[in-house]
């Protein structure tokens, strides 16, 4: 796993598989460098909802990072890719 990817446990995947999205990517979204999102993410202070597809959208992932009033919402695909953010 690269330095700053931040897995994602997305279910239902089939078993060993996980998908990653780069730290970086999210950071500067909720206003803070990596360090500090990594640590904020082992201390359960970030938190995360991921809601799978259905439908049209069957295959996609939505993850979204919460601190405080900051949001970082990604759409990807079941290799990690992102294909949308907010």
């Amino acid at each position: 796993m690269p330095p700053t990817a931040i897995p994602i446990s997305l279910q239902p995947l089939p078993p060993g598989t996980s998908i990653e999205v780069d730290a970086a990517r999210i950071a500067p979204g909720l206003g803070l460098d990596v360090a500090a999102f990594r640590r904020l993410m082992a201390d359960r202070k970030v938190t995360v909802l991921c809601e799978r597809g259905t439908g049209e959208d069957a295959g996609l992932w939505r993850a979204s990072f919460y601190l405080g009033d900051h949001r970082v919402r990604l759409v990807v695909d079941a290799e990690g890719n992102v294909l949308a953010e907010d």
